[in-house]
């Protein structure tokens, strides 16, 4: 073929061209494969080098391959650290930087405990365990790490088994459950045991386990700076199971193993961390009140767990996140549709960071991130933006930039849809935050169908971030609007009380000024209009399309429909019913069935699709096949879409599936699209 080619040039004939397809110049659903997030960024403790977590969208395998680079942050150079075959996540650095944890499966089995040696770049395994470790911390010496697991116990025993003859085949025996909360979305049915804190020796051998009990402990491990304490969290209490919200601060002694309470109060204490002087523990909590939604206000207290008082008290925010290094104490939380970071002084004042931290939940654009700090100051986190996944970002005394920019090459060629902020006003005349992702190559004056697209939670809140889901709605021709309306977070307490006790009631009137202004500010088509929604967005779906039929299809994702067989049936019994309704469905039915979509569905007349993941427990896959059974009944046209294997959170579905899925939504849409795109 090139002796072939270089003879036809040479006689100077001309040679065929070869036929090509010409790249799509919007998202497609091929997109999502080969998309790479960065997540989890590891400063290490001298402030130089990032060690970071990619997970990638292999087309081959329909799944995210996690692997472990560094960032050398003077010069940007990036170098693989722990790549191949496995998942590799959870870097950790030693306190002197010279060696880093992580989890692994590369051995082909269950996850490990490894540690590198960054000088010599060798690795070793630490720990073999059955499941995954978490809240790794190393001893202040480094010759020690920390961390939680899960320890196998014994269930319930009921039933006498007849004596099975030899080479006979039976079916599986009983599964036995006597726990209030017996399954987990992402986790399935639960196995007897719990978790407990552990302590391994950093260059391998036995762990030694630190606590033991019927409570799961370990969260929040934290080591005091002379190595003596280990801080956890955890609920202790002799009616755990009945109370979510319990949790306290523990301080273990490492070598007697002794335990004491720091913190006692009604409600929930968490996320400790020493002062470098070891003098003080700064903490997370709030008092439990009994309501759906409190902001987790920021405290600190001496070692001893006396003289507790809150920091930062007029910042009307809930904190989500801290650390405490030589540079100070930092701590994140959401504020105006974005995630922030902040030094808080032992004074309260509050000097935030410039750096906008983004969400590695790339599939709708919640607000989120992860980022750590050195003990110079420096800030290493998470990116946001409204056309890419996430890179890796630094804040220096220099300045923030950005220093991966892991998806240009691959989206460089591509038109992405526009975010712009839409202003909205509730009839209360509250300001309701919004925006509209406008179609790529979208014509300005031009209107064209809009899809009113709602978070879950719903104490939560979106951004102008990216989403996978909005970029193939946009290739497709529409708009979304997306907005925070009330119980959104990141606003202050009252904006996320204005659905206390109302929930989904309250926010019809919100969403439905969304829509009106993106058609009074001349985007949206009012006769193409759709909504869509998952968890707490498929709740107000179903409640929107019982009170109007303005929208010509809706598609509703895992939505709640019953309050009183979710009050049951999801995995946070002990607490949807008591927290969010304020009774138990027996004791009042009435507010169960007001607030219940399904007490709506004689009204519904808009086309819509029912969406549910298979293993879904946190809005079981019964809400939506009750919904979907309901339609039938009452003659409106729906179909149920089953993802299987799928949990609660999206990115629990492979990428051929989150591609499916939301093309399925778009099918749906177009069936119902009226004629041509209005002017």
């Amino acid at each position: 073929m090139r002796f072939a080619f270089f003879v036809a040039a040479f006689l100077g004939l001309a040679a065929p061209a070869l036929a090509q397809d010409a790249p799509a110049r919007h998202f497609t659903v091929d997109d999502i494969f080969g998309l790479t997030v960065a997540a989890d960024p590891q400063i290490s403790p001298d402030g130089k080098r990032i060690a970071y977590v990619r997970r990638t969208n292999d087309i081959m395998t329909d799944a995210a391959v996690s692997s472990i680079w560094m960032i050398d942050i003077a010069s940007g150079a990036q170098t693989p650290l722990v790549t191949g075959e496995g998942s590799h996540v959870s870097p950790r650095w030693s306190p002197d930087g010279t060696r880093l944890a992580y989890v692994s499966t590369e051995s082909g089995g269950g996850p490990e405990l490894h540690v590198r040696w960054m000088a010599s770049g060798e690795s070793a395994n630490v720990t073999a365990l059955p499941e995954a470790p978490f809240a790794i911390s190393w001893s202040p010496d480094g010759k020690q790490i920390a961390y939680t697991a899960r320890v196998p116990g014994e269930g319930l025993k009921l039933g006498k088994m007849p004596a099975k003859p030899e080479g006979a085949t039976w079916k599986e025996p009983l599964q036995i459950y006597d726990k209030v909360t017996y399954r987990s979305d992402g986790g399935g049915y639960g196995k007897p045991g719990t978790a407990q804190l552990f302590v391994v020796d950093a260059i391998g051998g036995a762990p030694r386990q630190l606590t033991f009990g019927q409570y799961d402990n370990g969260g929040g491990v934290e080591w005091s700076p002379d190595g003596r304490t280990i801080l956890f969290s955890a609920n202790r209490r002799e009616d755990w199971e009945l109370e979510p919200l319990g949790s306290e601060i523990y301080a273990l002694d490492v070598a007697s193993g002794g335990i004491r309470a720091l913190t006692s109060r009604n409600g929930p204490d968490e996320g400790p961390q020493f002062s470098p002087d070891g003098r003080r523990i700064a903490y997370l909590g709030f008092d439990d009140v009994g309501n759906a939604f409190d902001q987790t206000n920021l405290y600190v207290m001496d070692a001893d767990g006396s003289n507790s008082r809150q920091l930062a008290a007029s910042l009307d925010r809930g904190f989500d996140g801290l650390e405490w290094t030589d540079a100070g104490l930092y701590a994140s939380f959401e504020e105006d549709g974005q995630h922030r970071v902040a030094k808080i002084g032992m004074n309260g004042r509050v000097d935030r960071s410039p750096a906008r931290i983004g969400s590695t939940y790339y599939a709708l654009p919640y607000t989120g991130g992860e980022w750590s700090v050195s003990e110079n100051g420096t800030l290493a986190f998470t990116t946001a933006s409204a056309t890419r996944p996430t890179d890796i970002g630094v804040t220096t005394p220099r300045g923030t930039r950005q220093l991966t920019r892991l998806n240009d090459t691959k989206l460089s060629g591509k038109v992405m849809g526009e975010t712009r902020e839409l202003a909205v006003t509730s009839p209360d005349g509250t300001t309701i935050p919004a925006w509209i992702m406008l179609p790529p190559d979208y014509v300005a004056g031009t209107r064209v169908p809009l899809v009113l697209e709602m978070h879950g939670g719903p104490y939560a809140a979106y951004g102008p971030e990216f989403s996978v889901d909005y970029q193939l709605y946009g290739a497709a021709g529409y708009a979304v609007a997306f907005a925070n309306p009330g119980g959104s977070t990141g606003y202050g307490e009252a904006f996320a009380d204005r659905i206390e006790d109302n929930y989904p009631i309250s926010n019809y009137d919100e969403l439905m000024a969304v829509v009106d202004a993106a058609i009074a500010q001349g985007f949206a088509d009012p006769e193409n209009l759709f909504v869509t929604g998952g968890s707490g967005g498929g709740v107000l779906t179903a409640w929107l399309v019982g009170k109007t039929d303005r929208f010509k299809a809706a598609a509703t994702h895992k939505p709640v429909i019953n309050w009183t067989s979710q009050a049951l049936m999801a995995d946070g019994t002990a607490f949807f019913g008591r927290y969010w309704l304020g009774a138990l469905p027996w004791e009042n039915p009435t507010h169960y069935w007001e607030r219940s979509p399904l007490s709506l569905v004689g009204n519904v007349t808009t086309p819509t699709l029912v969406l549910v993941g298979a293993e879904d427990y946190r809005t079981p896959r019964s809400e939506a096949e009750q919904y979907y059974g309901a339609l039938k009944l009452a003659g409106v046209d729906t179909a149920l879409v089953v993802t299987p294997g799928s949990s609660h959170n999206n990115l629990s579905q492979s990428p051929s599936q989150q591609a499916a899925r939301t093309t399925a939504v778009i099918d749906w849409f177009d069936k119902y699209r009226k004629g041509d795109i209005a002017d």
